[in-house]
Protein backbone atom coordinates (compact mmCIF):
# COMPACT_ATOMS: atom_id res chain seq x y z
CA UNK A 1 0.00 0.00 0.00
CA UNK A 2 1.19 3.42 -0.75
CA UNK A 3 0.57 6.91 0.93
CA UNK A 4 -1.61 9.62 -0.76
CA UNK A 5 -3.25 12.69 0.49
CA UNK A 6 -6.71 14.45 0.75
CA UNK A 7 -5.66 18.36 -0.67
CA UNK A 8 -8.98 19.77 1.32
CA UNK A 9 -6.82 18.98 4.60
CA UNK A 10 -5.19 22.24 3.85
CA UNK A 11 -7.76 24.31 2.52
CA UNK A 12 -6.07 27.27 3.06
CA UNK A 13 -2.77 26.36 1.13
CA UNK A 14 -2.69 27.30 -3.13
CA UNK A 15 -2.88 23.44 -4.96
CA UNK A 16 1.57 24.43 -5.16
CA UNK A 17 2.09 24.89 -1.49
CA UNK A 18 0.03 21.14 -1.10
CA UNK A 19 2.14 19.57 -3.25
CA UNK A 20 5.63 21.18 -2.05
CA UNK A 21 4.95 20.32 1.36
CA UNK A 22 3.75 16.49 0.73
CA UNK A 23 5.93 16.15 -1.30
CA UNK A 24 8.69 17.08 0.58
CA UNK A 25 7.97 14.24 3.27
CA UNK A 26 8.20 11.69 -0.09
CA UNK A 27 4.12 11.65 -0.39
CA UNK A 28 3.59 11.94 -4.57
CA UNK A 29 0.00 11.46 -4.70
CA UNK A 30 -3.13 13.10 -4.18
CA UNK A 31 -6.83 12.49 -3.48
CA UNK A 32 -8.19 15.75 -5.26
CA UNK A 33 -12.00 17.34 -3.68
CA UNK A 34 -14.07 18.53 -6.12
CA UNK A 35 -16.83 19.54 -4.93
CA UNK A 36 -19.80 18.56 -2.98
CA UNK A 37 -20.04 18.71 0.37
CA UNK A 38 -15.86 20.57 -0.18
CA UNK A 39 -15.45 24.38 -0.98
CA UNK A 40 -13.03 22.67 -4.01
CA UNK A 41 -10.41 25.10 -2.78
CA UNK A 42 -7.96 23.97 -5.34
CA UNK A 43 -9.73 23.67 -8.56
CA UNK A 44 -12.74 24.85 -10.30
CA UNK A 45 -14.30 21.86 -12.22
CA UNK A 46 -16.16 24.44 -14.63
CA UNK A 47 -13.10 26.33 -15.79
CA UNK A 48 -11.11 23.19 -15.98
CA UNK A 49 -14.00 21.61 -18.70
CA UNK A 50 -14.87 24.29 -20.20
CA UNK A 51 -11.19 25.79 -20.48
CA UNK A 52 -8.57 23.96 -22.26
CA UNK A 53 -5.51 26.06 -21.10
CA UNK A 54 -6.37 25.66 -17.29
CA UNK A 55 -6.76 22.03 -17.16
CA UNK A 56 -3.29 21.91 -18.84
CA UNK A 57 -2.30 24.38 -16.27
CA UNK A 58 -3.23 21.94 -13.87
CA UNK A 59 -1.82 19.00 -15.53
CA UNK A 60 2.06 21.29 -15.69
CA UNK A 61 1.25 21.57 -12.13
CA UNK A 62 0.98 18.13 -11.46
CA UNK A 63 3.52 16.88 -13.59
CA UNK A 64 6.42 19.74 -12.27
CA UNK A 65 5.85 17.74 -8.79
CA UNK A 66 5.95 14.29 -10.16
CA UNK A 67 2.37 13.72 -8.40
CA UNK A 68 -0.07 11.37 -9.21
CA UNK A 69 -4.13 11.65 -8.63
CA UNK A 70 -5.25 8.49 -7.60
CA UNK A 71 -9.44 9.49 -7.42
CA UNK A 72 -11.44 12.29 -7.32
CA UNK A 73 -13.33 13.20 -4.29
CA UNK A 74 -17.07 14.76 -4.63
CA UNK A 75 -18.43 13.13 -1.72
CA UNK A 76 -21.95 14.85 -1.23
CA UNK A 77 -25.62 13.99 -0.88
CA UNK A 78 -26.95 13.71 -4.36
CA UNK A 79 -30.10 11.96 -3.07
CA UNK A 80 -31.51 15.18 -1.38
CA UNK A 81 -34.75 16.03 -2.26
CA UNK A 82 -33.73 19.80 -2.63
CA UNK A 83 -31.87 22.67 -4.80
CA UNK A 84 -28.69 20.69 -3.06
CA UNK A 85 -29.49 17.92 -4.72
CA UNK A 86 -29.23 19.27 -7.90
CA UNK A 87 -25.90 20.97 -7.28
CA UNK A 88 -24.73 17.66 -6.03
CA UNK A 89 -25.72 15.46 -8.93
CA UNK A 90 -24.37 17.98 -10.80
CA UNK A 91 -20.79 18.11 -9.22
CA UNK A 92 -21.14 13.95 -9.46
CA UNK A 93 -21.13 13.85 -13.32
CA UNK A 94 -18.80 16.63 -13.38
CA UNK A 95 -16.73 14.73 -11.67
CA UNK A 96 -16.79 11.61 -14.14
CA UNK A 97 -16.13 13.99 -16.77
CA UNK A 98 -12.67 15.28 -15.20
CA UNK A 99 -11.85 12.31 -14.44
CA UNK A 100 -11.49 11.51 -17.72
CA UNK A 101 -9.70 14.26 -19.03
CA UNK A 102 -7.32 12.90 -16.21
CA UNK A 103 -7.26 9.88 -16.67
CA UNK A 104 -8.12 9.12 -13.08
CA UNK A 105 -10.21 5.72 -12.59
CA UNK A 106 -11.17 5.87 -8.77
CA UNK A 107 -14.38 8.19 -7.28
CA UNK A 108 -14.46 8.41 -3.81
CA UNK A 109 -17.85 9.65 -3.01
CA UNK A 110 -20.85 9.35 -0.67
CA UNK A 111 -23.89 6.90 -1.33
CA UNK A 112 -26.42 9.89 -0.54
CA UNK A 113 -29.37 10.14 1.83
CA UNK A 114 -33.11 10.83 0.35
CA UNK A 115 -36.19 11.89 2.54
CA UNK A 116 -38.01 9.70 4.21
CA UNK A 117 -40.98 9.92 1.68
CA UNK A 118 -42.46 11.70 -1.44
CA UNK A 119 -43.50 14.73 0.57
CA UNK A 120 -40.49 15.46 2.71
CA UNK A 121 -37.99 18.14 2.04
CA UNK A 122 -35.48 16.90 4.49
CA UNK A 123 -32.93 13.76 4.39
CA UNK A 124 -34.06 11.22 6.90
CA UNK A 125 -31.44 9.20 8.91
CA UNK A 126 -32.99 5.71 10.26
CA UNK A 127 -30.60 4.70 12.84
CA UNK A 128 -33.48 3.05 14.96
CA UNK A 129 -35.68 -0.05 14.90
CA UNK A 130 -38.35 0.01 12.28
CA UNK A 131 -40.40 -1.92 14.71
CA UNK A 132 -41.87 1.59 16.16
CA UNK A 133 -43.08 3.14 14.58
CA UNK A 134 -44.04 1.18 11.86
CA UNK A 135 -43.97 4.03 9.30
CA UNK A 136 -40.06 3.74 9.59
CA UNK A 137 -39.67 0.35 7.74
CA UNK A 138 -41.66 1.99 5.14
CA UNK A 139 -39.66 4.60 4.96
CA UNK A 140 -36.77 2.79 4.30
CA UNK A 141 -38.19 0.95 1.72
CA UNK A 142 -39.29 4.41 0.57
CA UNK A 143 -35.42 5.25 0.50
CA UNK A 144 -33.71 1.85 -1.21
CA UNK A 145 -35.76 0.42 -3.70
CA UNK A 146 -37.57 4.19 -5.05
CA UNK A 147 -34.62 6.39 -5.15
CA UNK A 148 -31.35 5.17 -3.62
CA UNK A 149 -31.07 1.65 -6.67
CA UNK A 150 -32.65 3.53 -9.52
CA UNK A 151 -30.69 6.86 -9.34
CA UNK A 152 -27.26 4.45 -8.41
CA UNK A 153 -28.05 2.26 -11.40
CA UNK A 154 -28.55 5.28 -13.89
CA UNK A 155 -25.27 6.68 -12.44
CA UNK A 156 -22.86 4.08 -12.35
CA UNK A 157 -23.67 3.28 -16.45
CA UNK A 158 -22.64 7.35 -16.42
CA UNK A 159 -19.65 6.75 -14.97
CA UNK A 160 -18.85 3.86 -16.74
CA UNK A 161 -18.77 5.49 -20.17
CA UNK A 162 -16.73 7.95 -18.65
CA UNK A 163 -14.10 5.06 -18.14
CA UNK A 164 -14.47 5.33 -14.42
CA UNK A 165 -13.79 1.87 -12.74
CA UNK A 166 -14.32 2.24 -8.90
CA UNK A 167 -17.06 4.36 -7.08
CA UNK A 168 -15.54 3.93 -3.36
CA UNK A 169 -18.38 4.84 -0.87
CA UNK A 170 -17.47 6.22 2.32
CA UNK A 171 -19.21 5.12 5.47
CA UNK A 172 -19.92 8.42 6.37
CA UNK A 173 -23.75 9.54 8.75
CA UNK A 174 -26.32 10.60 7.14
CA UNK A 175 -25.58 8.59 3.77
CA UNK A 176 -27.71 5.22 3.03
CA UNK A 177 -24.67 3.73 2.94
CA UNK A 178 -22.79 4.18 6.65
CA UNK A 179 -21.53 0.47 7.26
CA UNK A 180 -20.47 -2.85 5.79
CA UNK A 181 -23.63 -4.43 5.68
CA UNK A 182 -25.23 -1.41 3.47
CA UNK A 183 -22.46 -1.07 1.65
CA UNK A 184 -23.14 -4.68 0.51
CA UNK A 185 -26.73 -4.51 -0.12
CA UNK A 186 -26.29 -1.41 -2.36
CA UNK A 187 -23.35 -2.87 -4.68
CA UNK A 188 -25.15 -6.22 -4.70
CA UNK A 189 -28.23 -4.30 -6.18
CA UNK A 190 -26.56 -2.22 -8.44
CA UNK A 191 -23.27 -3.28 -9.38
CA UNK A 192 -19.70 -4.17 -7.96
CA UNK A 193 -17.98 -0.80 -9.63
CA UNK A 194 -19.37 0.40 -6.34
CA UNK A 195 -17.22 -0.38 -3.43
CA UNK A 196 -16.28 0.99 0.08
CA UNK A 197 -13.97 3.90 0.71
CA UNK A 198 -13.52 2.21 4.17
CA UNK A 199 -13.01 5.17 6.93
CA UNK A 200 -11.96 3.94 10.01
CA UNK A 201 -12.83 7.08 12.02
CA UNK A 202 -16.80 7.36 11.56
CA UNK A 203 -17.05 3.43 12.05
CA UNK A 204 -15.16 3.85 15.63
CA UNK A 205 -17.61 6.40 16.76
CA UNK A 206 -20.66 4.63 15.81
CA UNK A 207 -19.36 1.59 17.49
CA UNK A 208 -18.21 -0.60 15.25
CA UNK A 209 -14.58 -2.22 14.83
CA UNK A 210 -13.50 -1.40 11.60
CA UNK A 211 -11.06 -4.54 11.76
CA UNK A 212 -13.45 -6.50 11.70
CA UNK A 213 -15.06 -4.50 8.88
CA UNK A 214 -12.55 -5.13 6.35
CA UNK A 215 -12.82 -8.34 6.79
CA UNK A 216 -16.57 -8.36 6.16
CA UNK A 217 -15.76 -6.26 3.17
CA UNK A 218 -13.07 -9.26 1.28
CA UNK A 219 -13.52 -8.05 -2.40
CA UNK A 220 -15.50 -5.08 -1.99
CA UNK A 221 -12.84 -2.32 -0.66
CA UNK A 222 -11.91 0.29 -3.08
CA UNK A 223 -10.51 2.85 -0.73
CA UNK A 224 -8.78 3.87 1.98
CA UNK A 225 -9.16 7.04 4.52
CA UNK A 226 -6.09 7.45 7.24
CA UNK A 227 -8.04 9.35 9.47
CA UNK A 228 -8.20 8.58 13.44
CA UNK A 229 -11.02 9.88 16.39
CA UNK A 230 -10.97 9.48 19.87
CA UNK A 231 -14.01 9.19 21.78
CA UNK A 232 -13.74 11.55 24.68
CA UNK A 233 -14.15 9.20 27.85
CA UNK A 234 -16.20 11.19 30.40
CA UNK A 235 -18.45 12.96 27.99
CA UNK A 236 -19.27 10.18 25.99
CA UNK A 237 -19.79 8.27 29.12
CA UNK A 238 -22.32 10.85 30.42
CA UNK A 239 -24.36 12.06 26.95
CA UNK A 240 -23.24 9.20 24.76
CA UNK A 241 -21.71 9.22 20.96
CA UNK A 242 -24.74 10.71 19.84
CA UNK A 243 -23.20 14.03 19.18
CA UNK A 244 -24.93 17.40 17.83
CA UNK A 245 -22.59 19.88 18.70
CA UNK A 246 -20.55 22.18 16.14
CA UNK A 247 -17.53 20.08 14.82
CA UNK A 248 -15.52 23.12 16.13
CA UNK A 249 -16.74 22.49 19.93
CA UNK A 250 -14.29 20.06 20.56
CA UNK A 251 -13.91 20.64 24.24
CA UNK A 252 -17.42 19.31 24.77
CA UNK A 253 -18.00 16.93 21.96
CA UNK A 254 -18.37 13.22 23.10
CA UNK A 255 -16.09 12.41 20.19
CA UNK A 256 -13.47 14.37 17.89
CA UNK A 257 -12.01 13.88 14.88
CA UNK A 258 -8.11 13.64 15.97
CA UNK A 259 -4.69 13.02 13.99
CA UNK A 260 -3.84 9.67 13.28
CA UNK A 261 -2.27 7.97 16.32
CA UNK A 262 -4.24 10.49 18.66
CA UNK A 263 -7.08 8.39 18.67
CA UNK A 264 -6.31 4.70 18.20
CA UNK A 265 -2.74 4.19 19.05
CA UNK A 266 0.14 2.80 16.15
CA UNK A 267 -0.48 -1.18 17.17
CA UNK A 268 -3.84 -0.90 16.22
CA UNK A 269 -3.39 0.89 12.97
CA UNK A 270 -0.20 -1.89 12.34
CA UNK A 271 -3.40 -4.84 13.11
CA UNK A 272 -6.06 -2.41 10.84
CA UNK A 273 -3.62 -1.86 7.79
CA UNK A 274 -2.64 -5.86 8.07
CA UNK A 275 -6.13 -7.17 8.32
CA UNK A 276 -6.63 -4.66 4.81
CA UNK A 277 -4.04 -6.14 2.94
CA UNK A 278 -4.89 -9.88 4.29
CA UNK A 279 -8.73 -9.37 2.44
CA UNK A 280 -7.16 -8.39 -0.69
CA UNK A 281 -6.57 -4.46 -0.50
CA UNK A 282 -3.05 -3.40 -1.73
CA UNK A 283 -3.90 0.16 -3.44
CA UNK A 284 -3.72 4.12 -1.58
CA UNK A 285 -4.31 4.97 1.79
CA UNK A 286 -5.52 8.75 1.86
CA UNK A 287 -4.52 10.83 4.95
CA UNK A 288 -8.01 12.84 5.67
CA UNK A 289 -6.65 15.42 8.38
CA UNK A 290 -9.59 16.72 10.32
CA UNK A 291 -8.18 17.35 13.98
CA UNK A 292 -9.28 21.00 14.77
CA UNK A 293 -7.60 20.67 18.72
CA UNK A 294 -3.88 21.36 16.36
CA UNK A 295 -3.34 23.44 13.69
CA UNK A 296 -3.68 22.04 10.37
CA UNK A 297 -0.43 21.90 9.28
CA UNK A 298 1.21 19.59 12.79
CA UNK A 299 -2.06 17.56 12.29
CA UNK A 300 -0.65 16.53 8.80
CA UNK A 301 2.71 16.39 9.77
CA UNK A 302 1.55 14.11 12.48
CA UNK A 303 -0.77 12.12 10.71
CA UNK A 304 1.82 11.82 7.61
CA UNK A 305 4.65 10.48 10.73
CA UNK A 306 2.47 7.97 12.27
CA UNK A 307 1.45 6.97 9.24
CA UNK A 308 4.72 6.21 7.34
CA UNK A 309 5.32 3.92 10.20
CA UNK A 310 2.02 1.55 9.96
CA UNK A 311 1.52 1.51 6.15
CA UNK A 312 3.60 -1.12 4.34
Amino acid sequence: MNLSYVTDSLAHFSLEEVLQKITRQDIYHIELATGGWSPAPHLNIDNLLNDKTELSALKDLLSKYHVQVVALNCSGNPLDPGILGDEHRKITEQTFELAEQLGVKKIVMMSGLPPASPNDEMPNWITTTVSWPPQLKDALEYQWNEIAIPYWKNLVEIAKNHGVEKIALENFSMQLVYNAETLLKLRNAVDPIIGMNLDPSHLLWMGADPIQCARALEGAIHHVHGKDVRIEKGLADINTVLETKEIEDVKNRSWNYVAVGYGQDLQWWKTFFSVIRMVGYDDFVSLEMEDLTMSAEDGVDASIAALKQVVV
